[in-house]
């Protein structure tokens, strides 16, 4: 009698892959089924899902697949933001999102770009990825609608804040040329009062000017006043024993910070260890080493901008607030009085600060040291 055995080896299911190479008046779709097979090209207007739903239909055909395989994609980061991921993925698609700055590019002077190359080189790397290489590019965490929502207040207000010192810096530029200055305590129509090197009104044309960006700058005051206060009323009505009011409860954490933290996804992008926090900050040293050469190339300027201006400063705050926790004694056994040596080290301590905090909000983990309010 011959025994029957079951094979041990699964039939991996067939899959369209398919990379979106998006334009502003048409979409480029390369759609393969794996390794080795070329792609097919379908070019879509933007935004028309009909015409996408086609595409996939006529790719399946073309490829030999079943009207039922299921689909994998991925498209680039950038100005369209996450709504075409929240679509494909109603649809039923798995989609991911891939940060453009780690896709591997060809490293010849004079190269060959087209939507068509793009749409081709992204389809094969998603066929690597799929199959399990990790290095082949970085994904983007897509937040949820709410919390890509809320991170607008934030942005908001550090637009806002910056728009404010370029004014005030550029009136001081205008009245410079005039050889005067900007009163220390400007009020009222303050410009009128200002007199030039010879002890003259500065000429009307630039009273009037002056007069316009005050103008500007009472706007701008309002609008920054009344997100503070958006702000500061969130963070306040936060239920106890949630990351914000954990926040909250640390010393030298105002609500705006605490705001921008949160925003920028010190939560909602789920980290899984420090190193994952860490990256998302940047900060990180940079080196050259190649056969007998190693070059500091400095720190890198990798990482969220928006955190890493803010956690610079939180940072310079946490030393004056919090002189008694493990990290600021850290920080001054290293630096001592150099000047120098502050200025560099305070950007090893904000990355290590954001894991910190970063523990706390998420783990409940106290910053060793740290000053913290009771519940």
């Amino acid at each position: 009698m011959t025994a029957m055995t079951r094979s041990s080896v699964s039939v991996p299911e067939v899959l369209l892959y398919v990379a979106f190479e998006l334009g502003k008046k048409d979409w480029k779709l390369a759609m393969t089924s794996g390794f080795g097979v070329k792609p097919v090209l379908k070019t879509v207007p933007s935004g028309d899902w009909s015409a996408v739903e086609r595409a996939l239909t006529l790719g399946r055909q073309r490829l030999g697949l079943s009207a039922a395989a299921p689909v994998i994609s991925c498209y680039e980061a950038g100005r369209d933001g996450f709504w075409i991921h929240r679509a494909l993925t109603a649809r039923g698609v798995s989609n991911r999102v891939v940060d453009s700055a780690s896709i591997e590019v060809n490293r010849r002077a004079r190269r060959t770009k087209t939507d068509r190359i793009d749409a081709v080189k992204l389809v094969t790397m998603l066929v690597r990825a799929a199959a399990g290489e990790r290095t082949v590019w970085r994904e983007v965490r897509v937040p949820t609608a709410a919390d890509e929502a809320t991170r607008h207040r934030s942005r908001e207000r550090q637009t806002l804040v910056r728009e404010r010192t370029r004014l005030i810096n550029q009136m001081r530029s205008w009245l410079a040329t005039w050889g005067t200055a900007l009163p220390p305590h400007a009020t009222g129509e303050w410009w009128t009062t200002v007199r030039d090197w010879a002890g003259a009104p500065v000429p009307p044309e630039v009273q009037a000017r002056i007069a316009r960006a005050a103008a500007r700058l009472r706007l701008l005051a309002e609008q920054i006043a009344t997100l503070q206060v958006a702000q500061r009323t969130t963070v306040r009505a936060a239920a106890a024993e949630t990351p914000v009011a954990r926040l909250r409860r640390v010393k030298g954490l105002a609500a705006t910070t605490i705001s921008v933290l949160l925003d920028e996804g010190l939560v909602w992008r789920a980290f899984a260890n420090r190193r994952q926090v860490g990256g998302m900050l940047g900060f990180a040293p940079a080196v050259y080493a190649s056969g007998t050469q190693e070059h500091q190339l400095g720190i890198s300027r990798a990482g969220n901008t928006r955190l890493q201006s803010v956690m610079t400063q939180l940072a310079w705050r946490w030393v004056r607030w919090q002189p008694s926790s493990a990290l600021t004694l850290a920080y001054q056994r290293r630096c001592g009085d150099s000047a120098r040596a502050r200025k560099v080290g305070i950007v090893a301590l904000a990355r290590k600060l954001l894991i910190a905090l970063w523990r706390w909000a998420v783990q409940q983990i106290e910053p060793a040291g740290a000053i913290i309010a009771a519940a």
